[in-house]
Protein backbone atom coordinates (compact mmCIF):
# COMPACT_ATOMS: atom_id res chain seq x y z
CA UNK A 1 0.00 0.00 0.00
CA UNK A 2 1.22 3.49 -0.87
CA UNK A 3 1.90 5.84 2.05
CA UNK A 4 1.36 9.61 1.95
CA UNK A 5 5.00 10.38 1.11
CA UNK A 6 4.94 7.99 -1.85
CA UNK A 7 1.62 9.43 -3.01
CA UNK A 8 2.82 13.05 -2.88
CA UNK A 9 6.06 12.14 -4.64
CA UNK A 10 4.32 10.04 -7.30
CA UNK A 11 1.78 12.74 -8.11
CA UNK A 12 4.54 15.36 -8.30
CA UNK A 13 6.75 13.28 -10.58
CA UNK A 14 3.72 12.39 -12.73
CA UNK A 15 3.01 16.10 -13.27
CA UNK A 16 6.60 16.81 -14.27
CA UNK A 17 6.63 13.88 -16.69
CA UNK A 18 3.22 14.82 -18.07
CA UNK A 19 4.45 18.34 -18.83
CA UNK A 20 7.52 16.90 -20.56
CA UNK A 21 5.55 14.38 -22.62
CA UNK A 22 2.97 16.97 -23.68
CA UNK A 23 5.75 19.37 -24.64
CA UNK A 24 7.71 16.80 -26.66
CA UNK A 25 4.52 15.67 -28.43
CA UNK A 26 3.76 19.29 -29.40
CA UNK A 27 0.62 19.61 -27.25
CA UNK A 28 2.05 22.13 -24.76
CA UNK A 29 4.58 24.87 -25.32
CA UNK A 30 7.26 25.55 -22.72
CA UNK A 31 6.02 29.09 -22.22
CA UNK A 32 2.37 28.09 -21.75
CA UNK A 33 0.73 28.46 -18.35
CA UNK A 34 -0.32 24.77 -18.08
CA UNK A 35 3.26 23.63 -18.78
CA UNK A 36 4.72 26.02 -16.21
CA UNK A 37 2.10 25.09 -13.60
CA UNK A 38 2.60 21.35 -14.09
CA UNK A 39 6.33 21.82 -13.56
CA UNK A 40 6.00 24.18 -10.60
CA UNK A 41 3.40 22.19 -8.68
CA UNK A 42 4.97 18.85 -9.62
CA UNK A 43 8.44 19.91 -8.52
CA UNK A 44 7.10 21.38 -5.28
CA UNK A 45 5.28 18.14 -4.50
CA UNK A 46 8.33 16.02 -5.34
CA UNK A 47 10.47 18.32 -3.19
CA UNK A 48 8.00 17.99 -0.32
CA UNK A 49 8.13 14.20 -0.56
CA UNK A 50 11.95 14.33 -0.66
CA UNK A 51 11.98 16.48 2.47
CA UNK A 52 9.62 14.04 4.19
CA UNK A 53 11.98 11.18 3.21
CA UNK A 54 14.99 13.26 4.27
CA UNK A 55 16.78 12.48 1.00
CA UNK A 56 19.10 15.43 0.36
CA UNK A 57 20.07 14.79 -3.30
CA UNK A 58 16.45 14.97 -4.42
CA UNK A 59 15.66 17.84 -2.06
CA UNK A 60 18.33 19.85 -3.88
CA UNK A 61 17.17 18.72 -7.34
CA UNK A 62 13.49 19.36 -6.76
CA UNK A 63 14.06 22.62 -4.87
CA UNK A 64 16.11 23.92 -7.81
CA UNK A 65 13.40 22.75 -10.23
CA UNK A 66 10.74 24.49 -8.13
CA UNK A 67 12.73 27.74 -8.00
CA UNK A 68 13.35 27.77 -11.77
CA UNK A 69 9.70 26.92 -12.48
CA UNK A 70 8.48 29.59 -10.06
CA UNK A 71 10.72 32.13 -11.81
CA UNK A 72 9.11 31.10 -15.11
CA UNK A 73 5.68 31.52 -13.55
CA UNK A 74 6.54 35.03 -12.34
CA UNK A 75 7.95 35.89 -15.77
CA UNK A 76 4.77 34.57 -17.41
CA UNK A 77 2.50 36.73 -15.22
CA UNK A 78 4.71 39.79 -15.59
CA UNK A 79 4.58 39.43 -19.39
CA UNK A 80 0.80 38.91 -19.29
CA UNK A 81 0.41 41.99 -17.12
CA UNK A 82 2.60 44.07 -19.43
CA UNK A 83 0.64 42.89 -22.49
CA UNK A 84 -2.66 43.94 -20.94
CA UNK A 85 -1.58 47.53 -20.36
Amino acid sequence: MMNIVDFIGAVGVFQILLAYILNVSGKLEQKSLPYILLNTVGAAMACTASIMMDYLPFIILEAAWTIVSTASLIKYFNASHADSQ
